[in-house]
């Protein structure tokens, strides 16, 4: 039979009255010929309960324990799923990550997926069970539990569906679909119903908190066909796919905003070889991630470094900068963590020069400043104060009339899944 996999987010099994609406539509799926194997995440904010819980203990707590304690809320969700699909009278099975055949590396808090075994889910299928896997979670190759950063339950579902080379992935949520922006900033905002790999690629790194970033780049790298879609009715939502011709009659799929990174600058570095790989070294061995790097044009010698990089990492890589003035010759430096960086994402940008002004125009009418840029293909991304984000995302939405843009892509990529 025709394998999916179904990912369903906190909301979706928040109470166990979700969790058995959620049942529900699992065991309809299996009845309609499918072999299901459903990703499930943690009970509503069990997650941030157990993070606080932690943090109340200590302000840095052990990274290995920590993996062990947040991992039990998927537990206990998959569990309590797997009790409601079988006292619907269907057989389920549940499966930590490690019993899934889940491999990661052994970074704690952040672990990559090396490998899946699949060997105990292909049984469990081939005797006709429902599978339920926790996600988030893994097992690394020093034998310790590990957990796949936050959003992870959806690298889990489309490792998942490549390993066992499901039809898609369906990743269930409290939102039905991808949209041109935020619907909380932008009532107007339209829903999509397609968008390329390299466009939610952008999206998801620009704020779009619909899929954890990797997830896009596995099923980009796999070829896996992705839907996201409501938990909450049967509508179709939006394919996550290879880009086509239909799509590439959008100019742009959507406006995002991120406020969860911080901009360092490095005052009056010597502008001689080997002072930026000094730096970009150092903040690289913190495991800091590395975001929109601008470099001034040099004066007399000297030159100022900016980049940006995620505020949980800003207490380590603040220490790491302080120590990298000295080090490199610097004049000094400072921390910002009162940013946001507004990006426009688009397959039609790379092709359309007047999409770049039309932004810059739309942020300018609204008196808000730009303090860095950065652009790829598809992507413009400006940083500009937090204060202004929400009114920075409303006017180049209005710019660019995507409320109704979202309607040229009308049609959206077939698959064998659905609810």
């Amino acid at each position: 039979m025709p394998v999916i996999v179904q990912k369903y987010g906190g909301t979706s099994v928040a109470t166990t009255e979700r969790i058995r609406a959620v049942a529900d539509r699992v065991v309809a799926a299996r009845r309609r010929g499918f072999d299901v194997v459903v990703v499930a995440s943690a009970m509503g904010d069990a997650t941030d309960e157990l993070m606080a819980m932690a943090h109340e203990l200590t302000p840095v707590p052990n990274a290995r324990e920590l993996d062990l304690l947040l991992t039990a809320g998927e537990r206990i969700a998959m569990s309590l799923l797997s009790v409601a699909i079988n006292a619907a009278g269907c057989p389920a099975s549940s499966y930590t990550g490690s019993q899934a055949g889940i491999i990661t590396d052994t970074v704690h808090g952040r672990a990559r997926i090396i490998d899946i075994r699949p060997g105990r889910i292909l049984e469990a299928l081939g005797r006709g069970d429902v599978v339920i896997v926790a996600g988030f979670q893994g097992v690394s190759t020093a034998y310790d539990v590990t957990t796949l950063g936050r959003g992870g339950s959806d690298t889990t579902a489309v490792a998942l569906a490549a390993a066992l080379g499901a039809d898609a992935c369906e990743i269930y949520t409290d939102v039905p679909g991808v949209f041109t922006a935020d619907p909380s900033v932008v009532p107007g905002a339209r829903k999509l119903h397609a968008v390329s790999y390299e466009e939610m690629l952008e999206l998801a790194a620009s704020g779009a908190n619909i899929l954890q970033l990797r997830s896009v780049e596995y099923a980009r790298t796999h070829g896996v066909k992705v839907h996201v879609r409501s938990s909450f009715d049967d509508q179709t939502g939006t394919w996550i796919t290879q880009e086509d011709a239909r799509m590439e009659q959008a100019i742009i799929s959507g406006v995002a905003a991120d406020d969860s990174e911080a901009k360092v600058t490095i005052q009056s570095v010597p502008d001689r070889p080997g002072s930026a790989a000094a730096i970009f070294g150092a903040i690289a061995s913190e495991g800091a991630s590395l975001d929109m790097i601008v470099q001034n044009v040099g004066r007399e010698g000297r030159t100022d470094i900016s980049f940006l990089v995620p505020k949980a990492d800003l207490p380590r890589v603040s220490a790491r900068v302080e120590a990298l003035v000295g080090e490199v010759g610097a004049h000094g430096y400072t921390l910002d963590d009162d940013i946001a960086r507004v990006s426009l994402v688009g397959a039609g940008i790379k092709s359309n020069p007047q999409v770049v002004a039309d932004m810059f125009a739309a942020l300018s009418d609204e008196g808000i400043n730009l303090e860095m840029i950065s652009t790829s293909s598809i992507r413009i991304s400006c940083v500009i104060r937090a204060e202004d984000a929400d009114r920075a995302v409303r006017a180049v939405h209005e710019k660019f009339g995507l409320s109704g843009e979202a309607g040229i892509r009308s049609e959206h990529v077939t698959g064998t899944a659905s609810s």
